[in-house]
């Protein structure tokens, strides 16, 4: 099973996108997000993926969408979070990312190609726009 973690960062009306370096994604614009380490909360993991993907300091405050990918040999979930931008230091690992950038909404929407797992994405960038966000005190962190 993997847990995949990560959040919208909005700025001035813009989302913040990475494009994905790894092969089976290459050059696809994605929301940055990632693998859930054993030893943290989903929260940790979200602020921490985020860091490593873009640079930017977040604060999650809020629950925008669940999914869930079920496969013939694994399970993934799917959580992103709506978050505060605290600092906006655009740094990242060549390795991992291609490029990181600021988009409207509408360019989001025409780019649809360019998207990875584009219905998802467009949908919970839809999500956030329309401020259906669940409250973050929904988790608990035991």
């Amino acid at each position: 099973m993997e847990i995949i973690v990560g959040g919208i960062i909005e700025k001035d009306g813009y989302i913040l996108l990475v494009q994905e370096a790894k092969e089976k994604c290459r050059g696809k614009w994605n929301i940055p997000a990632g693998h859930l380490e054993n030893s943290e909360s989903i929260i940790e993991g979200a602020i921490r993926e985020i860091k490593e993907e873009c640079g930017c300091d977040v604060e999650i405050n809020g629950i925008l969408k669940i999914g869930n990918i079920v496969l013939k040999d694994n399970n993934v979930i799917l959580i992103v979070f709506a978050t505060k931008l605290i600092s906006n230091n655009i740094v990242y690992n060549k390795d991992e990312i291609l490029d990181v950038k600021w988009f409207s909404y509408d360019e989001i929407i025409n780019m649809k190609n360019e998207l990875r797992e584009s219905e998802w994405l467009i949908s919970v960038i839809k999500s956030y726009k329309d401020n259906k966000i669940l409250d973050i005190d929904y988790i608990k962190i035991f």
